[in-house]
């Protein structure tokens, strides 16, 4: 356990939490919701490590009323959440499903009486089948279609809303959905996958004008960032390196803010229009960013269809995900940030940080994590040490609340800060849930930092 008090910080800070839809609400066939890209994929044999599907997950849709509970004993001045696009528009087109937004519109209201801020993700991959039916985000058309999800959203819940999210890890979507085919929709296009990358962007930008057309609150992006460890001392492995970084830092995040996308790299594919750029680079009020762990590259083998190779980062505890704990990186990751896009950046939100491993209640129902204790120990002092660095962060959201079906690791890898119990969905809070109240307490207590 730690023993050295947390520094403070500023008035204002946001300590929230974050969940995705598929992932905990269940509740995958009521009051009209239409299947999804994650439906589909996890009903398919041999996709998800045991097994199981997303059907029930939490059973959220029926117990957020719960789990809002859990956030208030918690503290939490915010909570992020996504918005299940298939419950809003079944179809991914036309009118909205009044009974889909019925639900988020409870969700708000019950977190609005809580003091909990609602941070709404518009999508966390769960695309409706029917538009990948129709080709999914390789076609231009759905970027638009999502920019009428937005208004759909918006018109109803954006009063309430206090910040938005467009897309959430837009890298991730198009690197293991469509690259290597291990998400949904099990797409295995290598660098062919460059439209999804495109039109996700597209769409992130059509949704930023459909979103301020409806409500005044800002409006945001989360994407994932891992800084890249030279595992090599080679032009051949530098080269390597300069590659991921453009790939997983640089591709979602140079043409959000007006630098088109990174030179050098052949990013194009012939999908970008006139006008597209513009669009993309759509002012933002806020740059969230998803923080797990570093990535070490070297120089690919002869014959790699990739031009970088990953290797183990050594020197690290690892969770039970395999990766590395490694609070440096974070704050390395936000100097990073700073240094590469200076005035073009806006302020920070860590939007997702968390680690996974094997919790279990113990003899008196307890559920020990001081492994995750420890991690958002290091991961918060990151943080402090990179305000001290003068990088302008504005919250922290943990991922994750529960315990939940961790997309193709199913049931196998557990986040939360409450224990959820699958088979009866009895919350059990975590030692973390309790550390992490004491230490939002502190900070309120503690003067302006």
């Amino acid at each position: 356990m730690p023993t050295d008090p947390m520094p403070d910080f500023p008035a204002g800070f946001r300590w929230g939490v974050s969940t995705s839809a598929y992932q905990i609400e269940g509740a995958v066939a009521v009051d009209g919701r239409g299947p999804s890209i994650w439906d589909t994929f996890a009903h398919s044999p041999g996709r998800i490590v045991d097994g199981s599907t997303g059907d029930v997950a939490c059973d959220h849709y029926h117990r957020h009323t719960e789990d809002v509970d859990l956030m208030a004993g918690l503290g939490v001045s915010a909570y992020r959440f996504s918005i299940a696009w298939p419950r809003v528009q079944p179809g991914g087109t036309g009118a909205a499903n009044p009974a889909g937004l019925d639900f988020y519109d409870r969700l708000v209201d019950d977190l609005l009486a809580r003091d909990i801020d609602p941070v709404a993700t518009l999508f966390h991959w769960d695309l409706p089948q029917p538009l990948e039916d129709a080709g999914g985000w390789l076609n231009r058309d759905t970027a638009h279609r999502f920019a009428e999800y937005a208004d759909l959203t918006a018109a109803r819940l954006g009063d309430r809303v206090k910040l938005w999210i467009t897309l959430n890890e837009p890298f991730v979507h198009m690197s293991l959905g469509h690259g290597m085919g291990v998400h949904a929709p099990g797409r295995m296009l290598l660098f062919d996958a460059f439209p999804v990358a495109h039109h996700q962007l597209l769409g992130h930008g059509l949704a930023v004008g459909a979103l301020r057309a409806r409500s005044t609150s800002p409006v945001a992006i989360a994407n994932n960032y891992s800084p890249v460890r030279l595992a090599g001392d080679t032009d051949a492995d530098r080269a390597a390196a300069a590659a991921y970084e453009a790939l997983h830092n640089r591709l979602f995040t140079d043409p959000l803010l007006g630098r088109g996308y990174p030179a050098g790299q052949d990013f194009d594919a012939g999908v970008v229009r006139d006008g597209d750029l513009a669009v993309i680079a759509a002012p933002i009020d806020v740059l969230g960013v998803n923080y797990y762990n570093p990535t070490a590259v070297r120089a690919p083998e002869e014959g790699s269809p990739l031009p970088f190779d990953l290797v183990p980062l050594d020197g690290y505890p690892r969770t039970a995900f395999d990766w590395p704990v490694a609070p440096d990186g974070l704050r390395e990751l936000l100097g990073w940030l700073r240094d590469t896009y200076r005035d073009d950046l806006p302020p920070i939100e860590i939007t997702e940080s968390g680690c996974a491993y094997d919790d279990a209640p113990d003899d008196t129902g307890r559920v020990p994590d001081p492994e995750r204790i420890a991690y958002l120990d290091g991961h918060l002092r990151a943080v402090r040490a990179a305000l001290d660095d003068g990088v302008d962060v504005r919250g922290y959201f943990v991922w994750s609340l529960l315990d939940n079906w961790e997309w193709a690791e199913g049931f196998t890898k557990r986040f939360g800060l409450v224990h959820v119990d699958f088979d009866t969905q009895v919350r059990t809070p975590k030692s973390s849930y309790a550390w992490l109240r004491d230490v939002i307490a502190a900070s309120r207590r503690a003067p302006a930092a």
